[in-house]
This record gives C-alpha cells, structure tokens and sequence, in this order.
C-alpha cells in the first residue's frame, strides 16, 4: 500500500471535492478510523496499512449532495458501483482513489493473538506484523490474522476507480475457492444446519451492528427490525426472534451484498452473518449469472422484471 502515491492524489484532487475521505490513526495504535480531509493541512493525517479495514463507500449515500473523493480497497469499491446500479449515487460527483489490495487484518484477531492486551505499537515487515504491548513484542504473520474473506477475495484491485495508488494485483482466487466454504457447510445435514443457526443467532445481543455497519442497508431509518407499523418482528430476545432479523436482513442484501465483510467485522458476538449473504450471492451467480457490484451497467436481478428467467424452469415445475 503506498501512502506516499495516496497523499499525493489526495492533494491533487483536493481542489476539486468538497471533501475526502481516507483513514486516519485511531485512540489506540491497532485501529483506524475514517477521516475528513478539506484542507491541503490535513492530508498529513491520512494513514493507508492493513489496519485500514473499513468500508469507506459506506458513507457515500449521505453525502450525495457533495462532491466527495473516498478512498477504497477491492470490496469497498463493489459497494460503489452497486450504488450506482440502484441510483443512491451521482457518479459525476464521486472521485475513486483506488488501493490495490493485499489483504487487511482482523483487529479481533490480533487482540485474541495478544491475550487481549492494550496495543501500544502496531509495525508491519513485510508479511509479519509486530504488536507491541505491555508483555512484549509479538511477531504474527499477516495472513494469520487476516479476517476470512481476505482469503478468498476475488477483487483485490479495485473494480472501478479514478486513480490507483499501485499497480493492479490480479486475482488468484477462482469461483470454487471463494464458495468452499459454503460448499463445506452444505454438506451438513439439515438438522445440524438448524442447530448450528440456532447456537449462532442464540448468542446474538441485537445491538445492530452488522445492520448499522452494512453499506448496503439504507432503509435503516424505516428498518423493519424496528418499525412497529407494520409490527413484524418484536423486540423480545429469542432465538426465534433473532433468527428472524438475522433471515431478513440476509434476504434484503439478496443480489446487493457486496461482501465486505463488515457485518463480521463488527459484530460484538463472532456471529458468521456473512456466511447467510454469501451462500445466496452464490445462488444469484447461478440462477442470474450476476454478482453484486462488479458491472455498473448489470442490473440487479430483484430490480428487474423478466417473464422467463433462463436458469429458472419455473414453467416446467409440476
């Protein structure tokens, strides 16, 4: 990742956006946070390493009426173009710094790697980190702590941009690869499917990260997990009533989630949310050959109205 090209972009754009938006250092040395440049002075905050985890485009709807430069890895920019695709965005208004990316690492997992110590110093050598804190050093390797979708991703450059910061990495990761674990998990049973549904959502706390740090749930002010007109989902902490939250927001990012990962990231719990979205992205590549935020000139299949679905022999069904 070169922050050298990053802060030279920045200030070149600058002039032209009302603001950009990049990643700063946070309270402690092993988080980043989304930072607000508008001021050639503040370009010397902006930070770019692995620790840069967040999904950037997310603030993008909000800010439709600015012009507005964001800075974005490979899955981040998906969330660009899907926005694009549904007209939550003005594209002309929007200028994309792309970052070629390697992967990212799981703060979860670092702190888990550290005994859950405050991090006083985070510096990366290449593909190992060294964590510091009051204990000690502790040398980790990257991909040991990279969250799971680093290692199946199939965009690591960024899939539309205005600027890149390197040089394109190409994918290394095929259809198969990206799906194994779905596949894997399939294999189970439906009755062990059930029970393992049941244990996850059963630890769920229904604090609403994973809505609330999604890019693609817009609707958060009208969300059904809240509204009480229509009253479809209670506020009482049951499985029952998880689970059906956990089913709604699964089926509302069908054909939209552009799997980011930041329902995992955030989620207090560990809960595998992402894992419901994927299997049905992987449903959307079958039956409509469309996968989420690639194309901006792709449709997406529940936006769209077809009599005959060419993968989908429902006329043939007895």
């Amino acid at each position: 990742m070169n922050l050298d090209k990053l802060k030279e972009i920045i200030r070149e754009v600058l002039p032209d956006v009302d603001v950009v938006i990049a990643y700063a250092t946070s309270f402690d040395a092993a988080r980043r946070d989304a930072c607000f440049i508008k001021s050639t002075d503040d370009v010397e905050k902006v930070v770019l390493d692995p620790l840069c985890a967040q999904n950037l485009a997310a603030y993008l709807p909000a800010l439709k009426n600015k012009k507005v430069a964001v800075v974005v890895k490979g899955c981040d920019s998906r969330t660009i173009v899907q926005y694009m695709q549904e007209g939550l965005i003005d594209r002309e208004k929007v200028v994309v710094i792309g970052v070629p990316c390697r992967g990212v690492i799981s703060l979860k997992k670092v702190l888990a790697a550290v005994d859950h110590q405050p991090v006083k110093e985070v510096v990366f050598e290449g593909e190992t980190v060294k964590v510091t804190t009051p204990r000690g050093e502790t040398k980790l390797n990257v991909k040991d702590i990279s969250p799971d979708k680093c290692a199946v991703c199939r965009y690591p450059t960024p899939v539309i941009h205005d600027r890149l910061t390197d040089e394109p990495i190409e994918p290394a990761v095929s259809k198969e690869e990206a799906y194994r674990d779905v596949h894997e998990f399939e294999k189970k049973s439906l009755d062990e499917r059930r029970q393992y549904w049941a244990r996850e959502f059963d630890r769920c706390i229904r604090c609403y990260a994973c809505r609330n740090a999604c890019p693609m749930c817009v609707c958060q002010d009208s969300c059904i997990a809240e509204t009480r007109e229509p009253h479809w989902i209670s506020q009482k902490m049951t499985t029952e009533e998880k689970t059906m939250f956990h089913m709604i927001h699964a089926l509302h990012l069908a054909g939209r989630c552009v799997e980011c990962g930041e329902c995992d990231r955030v989620c207090p719990m560990d809960i595998p949310v992402s894992k419901l979205k994927k299997k049905i992205n992987e449903d959307m590549e079958e039956l409509f050959g469309y996968i989420p935020g690639v194309k901006p000139d792709d449709g997406p299949p529940l936006f769209t109205f077809k009599v005959v679905e060419e993968n989908i022999e429902e006329h043939h069904l007895s």
